[in-house]
């Protein structure tokens, strides 16, 4: 093999080598930064494909405020509430200024990280804009989830009188 050959192989694979290792680097990194967004039932029983965040992971959450679960911590900024969906809640504890549109019954997305299989600590916690407005993920997990209200006959006509 000539010199000049040999010295442009030895580049050649040095650029792919460092290119390699470039994109493995980043891909580490941005799947450590990434989270999972999950539906209270999601979270108690897994997604469909069986899979299940694990004790210490990044995630989101987004549901409903469960009316009543609101707790406050009088000497502190310290509040948990419980969010569900259609099935089963998860605790949300949070230290710090909630939004000003956070109340029961709305919807929110909570970001933070999984400290029990239904407890998360949230360091961020989102509340919805208006009444016609929900999260693009919260929309779909509960149409997947969700099962319309069969009527008989009788109820699709209604009173008579």
């Amino acid at each position: 093999m000539n010199p000049r050959r040999k010295k442009r192989l030895t580049l050649v694979l040095a650029l792919v080598v460092g290119l390699g290792a470039t994109i493995g680097l980043l891909l580490y990194a941005l799947n450590q930064n990434m989270d999972l967004f999950y539906t209270p039932t999601e979270l108690v029983n897994g997604k469909a494909d069986g899979s299940k965040p694990y004790v210490g992971q990044r995630l989101r959450i987004g549901g409903m405020v469960v009316e009543g679960t609101v707790n406050r911590d009088p000497k502190s900024l310290e509040v948990s509430f419980d969010v569900a969906d259609v099935g089963p809640s998860v605790t949300v504890r949070y230290n710090g200024i909630l939004p000003d549109l956070f109340r029961e019954g709305q919807g929110i997305v909570a970001q933070g990280e999984l400290v029990d299989p239904t407890t998360i600590v949230a360091h961020e916690v989102l509340a919805k804009h208006d009444e016609e407005y929900m999260p693009r993920e919260v929309a779909e997990a509960m149409e997947r989830t969700h099962e319309p209200l069969q009527y008989t006959d009788k109820q699709l006509q209604g009173s008579t009188q």
